[in-house]
């Protein structure tokens, strides 16, 4: 089985080098959630941890990409793209890498799902504004292997990204 590689593009599951976040990453992680700009002194606090072992948790973090990029905390609203769309895509599978290539291309392109089923690619894109939108959209159709899209505008956002439930029953403690 070939496995796509892309630059800058992490698999979806994959875990850490040594396996598994335990409850000890959990209880860091979470109190990092809760409190993003906390120095690792207060990260030890608030966990009951000491410095060198929140320290060494937080660089094993980083390291194995469990702690993902600043950017996905930025609002593209904010960046004057307040405009979501999601563009299902069916490609020719020959040309996945290159097609990746290309969409990674797009700053517009925000994120790139592959899936299983009748579409291909699960694309989310920001636009200023529909005609933004439509330029973008025609962007993606160039792109060689390219076969057809759908587009989905979101409407409204009901449940943002989040994991803090996640991690509370990782940790094992009910969240206050």
């Amino acid at each position: 089985m070939h496995t796509l590689v892309v630059p800058g593009v992490r698999k979806v599951g994959s875990v850490p080098s040594d396996g598994q976040i335990d409850a000890i990453d959990a209880r860091i992680l979470r109190a990092l959630n809760d409190e993003p700009r906390a120095t690792v002194l207060a990260l030890a606090e608030k966990t009951g941890l000491s410095r060198n072992t929140v320290q060494a948790r937080l660089s094993r973090l980083e390291r194995d990409e469990v702690l993902l990029p600043f950017d996905r905390r930025i609002d593209p609203s904010a960046l004057g793209f307040p405009l979501s769309a999601f563009i299902f895509t069916s490609v020719t599978q020959r040309s996945l890498a290159t097609i990746a290539e290309a969409l990674d291309a797009i700053p517009e392109v925000v994120q790139v799902h592959g899936l299983s089923g009748v579409t291909d690619l699960l694309i989310q894109a920001v636009a200023r504004d529909a005609d933004d939108l439509y330029r973008i959209a025609g962007r993606i159709l160039d792109i060689d292997g390219v076969e057809k899209t759908t587009t989905s505008l979101v409407m409204h956002r009901l449940v943002d990204h989040r994991v803090g439930g996640l991690l509370d029953r990782l940790a094992d403690e009910p969240r206050a």
